[in-house]
């Protein structure tokens, strides 16, 4: 805890010293964070933000290790017998991603995994660590705490690594619940093969990766000078991480104390650099799932598939659309999330 409380101390004395860029377009939001809202949020870090109070919470969650490269929280039924979901969570956020459905799912086992690189992750080991490493990581964990078949739910990183489990251990997956497609299929999809509106969807997500995927170009091939640039400065990684967060979400998803928690939570664990492995290391993904799989389609997600483009790589059982929420949709509507995710797991059996 001491250490927690120098790193709080000195993340402070950073931020008091900012130094700040101008640039000419510190008001156009299309150009990145604006000025004013980073103001805000560094002010708010650099004050009254109490990060003791969100620690003692996320500390006090039923977190268990498993073996020596995983780190879950444990959240069981009451029923012994009841079904298992594994919760899994993509980038720039961490198991906070779920802390809002906890409660709601009372009824099965659950299992969220704090993947190695990300913070609170028990190993922080970035070399090597794709997607698909992570899949079998996982699995070896489930595997110690007894579970030999469960749903996996998530998405961004974690949808990829719930596709992959389900590509390589269809006998252990009942069921998926992904909020969206890999994003790697977009880029190796053989057009001639789609429906028109996949294709349709193809000129789309082609279009967002120009527009808005820059992070991505920058994290997947100089993750090292990225690092650097965000691991010392608490400046740069509230902006690098601010912007998607809100950008990625429904209007009014965070407040900005929880805005700065899932941020903090980067800054106190030292993350931001080994978070990137997932774009650096290359995943190969099984050309089609069988497993059963149930979609859940949010409207201000970054680019929503439709039902003919994920058909042509999932089993897609249920494709469910919500007029609201983003793509932290487990933080944003709780409540349709594990909706969704309670029909996957009868599809499961």
């Amino acid at each position: 805890m001491c250490i927690v409380i120098h790193m709080m101390d000195e993340l402070r004395d950073r931020l008091r010293t900012t130094r700040r860029v101008t640039t000419p377009w510190s008001g156009d939001e299309t150009r990145g964070i604006t000025g004013a809202r980073l103001d805000e949020l560094l002010a708010r870090w650099a004050g009254d933000y109490d990060w003791d109070a969100h620690e003692h919470r996320i500390r006090a969650l039923p977190w268990a290790t498993v073996g020596t490269d995983l780190r879950v929280i444990h959240q069981r039924s009451a029923d012994p017998g009841a079904p298992v979901v594994v919760l899994l969570h993509g980038w720039p956020d961490s198991v906070l991603r779920f802390e809002r459905v906890l409660p709601l799912l009372t009824d099965v086992h659950v299992v969220v995994p704090a993947l190695p690189g990300f913070p609170f992750a028990a190993s922080l080991t970035a070399a090597g660590m794709s997607a698909g490493r992570i899949a079998e990581i996982v699995a070896a964990g489930l595997a110690e705490l007894g579970y030999a078949r469960y749903t996996p739910s998530g998405g961004d990183v974690g949808g990829t690594v719930a596709e992959v489990l389900a590509g390589r251990h269809p006998d252990r997956t009942a069921a998926l619940h992904l909020t969206n497609v890999a994003p790697q299929r977009a880029l190796t999809a053989d057009p001639t093969t789609l429906a028109p509106d996949a294709v349709a969807y193809l000129s789309r997500a082609a279009q967002w990766f120009r527009s808005e995927g820059g992070y991505i170009a920058e994290q997947s091939t100089r993750p090292n000078t990225l690092a650097v640039a965000l691991g010392d400065s608490p400046a740069g990684l509230a902006a690098w991480l601010a912007e998607k967060l809100e950008s990625w979400a429904g209007a009014t998803a965070f407040t900005l104390d929880e805005l700065l928690t899932w941020i903090t939570a980067y800054w106190v664990t030292g993350t931001i650099g080994t978070s990137f492995a997932t774009y650096t290391e290359a995943v190969t993904l099984p050309d089609r799932i069988e497993t059963p799989t149930v979609l859940s389609i949010f409207a201000d997600d970054i680019k929503p598939e439709p039902r003919s483009y994920a058909e042509a790589f999932l089993n897609v059982r249920a494709y469910v659309e919500h007029p609201v929420g983003g793509h932290f949709a487990a933080w944003e509507q709780p409540e349709a999330y594990v909706r969704d995710l309670h029909r996957a797991v009868e599809l499961g059996g």
